[in-house]
């Protein structure tokens, strides 16, 4: 018998399934009905059930951070991989050229020669090219090439070397950024097609300006998004979701009342991490709206109480994390928590796999 929430050990993270569906579904629509085709990254949640889940419900495939984390899909049966990431190094070379030999499709992203020349030589002798599309900085200021014109000169370079072709452009922006995703996009969709060379995805993604996703004529062809099948805090504070959307929590236990306003709970920042995303405190402590994360050591969380808050010890609390997609990869198992209320282990299939 699948055990109920009391008699599950804490900490440990709570999927609420049906609200995971129902984001899943929500978004999947959104998409479908702007002209996207959704590849959503499955680094949010790290498990093959969901990624299955999102490919089921019309996704095109999935996002990959690492070459760990597809390696786990394919195993899953996700044959449809994009891995957002420069990769280097002889050794990883060699295991993305073994997973494109087990996959129907993969693709991966370079922002530089050296990126493109290793992949080159790792799959010149490959039965198969390997398509890379050319990561683009519309703002985001993280990787990628920083004009339009040096956009080209890299697809112009993928297209002519063996073993390797263009695929596209991609760009992950900065939030409220659309209109500098679009500006440069134009750009470098004319300038590649004026080259004589076909530009099949202009791939951009966040979860902070999804319901802002549009093709724009076309323009636009493909949407990344992970966080909206959990949802977290900083979503909710960016008015993206609401509470009710938020399937991933952490449940906690009170372990200590030291003093009056304070409360110690068994879940730190081994679980709820660090990130505060511009927020206050640490997560948000549902159905207690004074009570405040105030302080994190490792195993222990310091909640400061409001007088209605009457914390108790050995009472539980579920809190909504400020970033959820860290969450997932700091436990081997969370619990799916099914409509009935019966609870299943959720194995995190990619949890550690960062290389």
């Amino acid at each position: 018998m699948s055990p109920r929430l009391v008699e599950v050990e804490t900490p440990a993270l709570i999927v609420r399934e049906e609200v995971a569906l129902r984001n899943i579904d929500r978004f999947q629509r959104h998409c479908d009905d702007n002209g996207l085709k959704l590849r959503p990254h499955v680094k949010t949640h790290k498990c093959v059930h969901f990624a299955k889940a999102q490919v089921a419900a019309g996704a095109t495939g999935i996002t990959c951070q690492k070459i760990g984390e597809a390696e786990v899909m394919v195993d899953g049966g996700i044959h449809d991989i994009l891995i957002a990431y420069n990769i280097l190094g002889h050794g990883k070379l060699g295991r993305l050229r073994s997973l494109a030999e087990r996959t129907k499709a993969l693709s991966v992203v370079a922002d530089n020669d050296l990126v493109v020349d290793g992949l080159s030589k790792a799959f010149e002798t490959a039965v198969r090219r390997l398509t890379v599309l050319v990561e683009c900085d519309t703002g985001g200021r993280r990787c990628g090439v920083q004009t339009p014109e040096r956009a080209i000169a890299l697809a112009r370079r993928i297209s002519t070397l063996p073993g390797i072709g263009f695929g596209g452009f991609m760009t992950y922006p900065a939030v409220g950024g659309q209109r500098d995703v679009l500006d440069f996009m134009t750009l470098a969709k004319a300038g590649i097609e004026e080259c004589g060379i076909a530009c099949p995805v202009i791939s951009s993604g966040g979860s902070p300006d999804m319901w802002h996703a549009r093709s724009h004529d076309g323009t636009i062809t493909e949407y990344r998004a992970g966080t909206y099948i959990f949802n977290d805090r900083s979503l909710v504070e960016r008015a993206t979701c609401a509470w009710e959307d938020c399937a991933g929590r952490v449940v906690a236990t009170v372990v200590s009342v030291p003093s009056d306003g304070r409360a110690i709970i068994d879940a730190g920042s081994k679980i709820l991490t660090t990130d505060l995303l511009g927020l206050e405190g640490f997560g948000h402590v549902v159905g207690h709206p004074q009570a405040r994360i105030a302080g994190l050591s490792e195993e222990h969380a310091i909640i400061r109480c409001g007088p209605d808050d009457g914390l108790e010890v050995g009472e539980q609390v579920n809190i909504v994390p400020n970033h959820i997609c860290v969450v997932a990869n700091m436990v081997d198992n969370a619990w799916l928590e099914r409509k009935t209320g019966g609870m299943s282990v959720l194995t995190i299939d990619a949890r550690g796999k960062l290389c």
